[in-house]
C-alpha cells in the first residue's frame, strides 16, 4: 500500500512539472492535437500508478516522450502555417450577412439547432440580431452582433421549421396550427418545406425565413386572435 502511494506522488509530480511546461493554453482551450496528448498521458500515468508489476520508470518516460512530442508538434504548428490548418483546424463563419452558412454547419457535422443553442448561450436570441458567427477551431463560439441587436431581441423566437422539417412542439406552444405555418410559406412564394433551412417566430409577429442556398429575410405577421407570447 504504502508503494502505491509514493508511486503515485512521483507520478503526480512528474505531471504537474509537465503539464506546467505544455504552458496555459494545454490547461485552457486546448486544440485537438492538445487534446489527444492530454488524453494519452492520463492514460501512461494510469498504468504505473495502478499495476506495481510495471516499473515506475517505463510510465516516466513515456510521460516524457509524449512531452516531446507535445513540443515538437506545437512547434510545427507555430512555424508551418499550412501545417497548421491540418493539425488545429480553422475556424467556421456560420452566420454571414446572408444569414446562415449551411455549407459551413453540416462540414463540422452541426445542424441549425445546435447553432442556436450557441447563440443563446453567448447572450443571443435572434438570429437577425448577428451580423457574423464563427466557431474557432478549438470549438469556442465567438458572434458579432449588429449595432441595434437589443432592439431585435424584444421576444423569444421558437423554431418552426429547422432544415426543411417543422417542428411539432414548437409549433404546439406557439399555439397555433401547422396550417398557418405552411399558408405563410406559401405566400412567400414557397410550396415545400423542404426548401427552407430555418424558420423562426417570436412571440410579437417577427418572421425569420432563409431558403436553402438563399439570403435570409425578415418580416412581420399578425397572429390568429391577436395571439402572442
Amino acid at each position: 500500500m504504502v508503494l502505491v502511494v509514493i508511486r503515485t506522488a512521483i507520478i503526480f509530480a512528474v505531471l504537474l512539472v509537465v503539464m506546467r511546461l505544455m504552458g496555459k493554453r494545454q490547461i485552457g482551450e486546448m486544440q485537438p492535437f492538445e487534446l489527444v496528448i492530454t488524453l494519452l498521458i492520463a492514460e501512461l500515468a494510469c498504468i504505473p500508478m495502478a499495476d506495481t508489476s510495471i516499473p515506475l520508470l517505463y510510465g516516466i518516460v513515456s510521460v516524457l516522450a509524449i512531452f516531446v512530442l507535445h513540443e515538437a508538434v506545437t512547434l510545427l504548428d507555430l512555424k508551418v502555417k499550412p501545417l497548421k490548418g491540418i493539425l488545429s483546424g480553422k475556424p467556421a463563419v456560420v452566420i454571414n450577412k446572408n444569414g446562415i452558412d449551411d455549407y459551413q454547419l453540416k462540414k463540422n457535422n452541426l445542424d441549425v439547432s445546435d447553432l442556436i443553442e450557441s447563440l443563446r448561450s453567448a447572450g443571443y436570441f435572434s438570429l437577425d440580431a448577428i451580423d457574423y458567427a464563427l466557431y474557432e477551431s478549438n470549438g469556442t463560439f465567438s458572434a458579432l452582433p449588429k449595432q441595434d441587436y437589443e432592439r431585435k431581441q424584444t421576444s423569444l423566437p421558437l423554431v418552426i421549421v429547422d432544415n426543411g422539417t417543422f417542428n411539432g412542439k414548437n409549433i404546439a406552444l406557439t399555439g397555433l396550427r401547422r396550417s398557418f405555418f405552411v399558408d405563410l410559406l406559401r405566400g412567400q412564394g414557397i410550396r415545400k418545406e423542404k426548401r427552407v433551412l430555418v424558420l423562426t417566430a417570436d412571440g410579437e409577429g417577427k418572421i425569420y425565413l432563409q431558403e436553402k442556398g438563399k439570403k435570409f429575410t425578415t418580416f412581420r405577421v399578425q397572429y390568429p386572435d391577436g395571439r402572442t407570447w
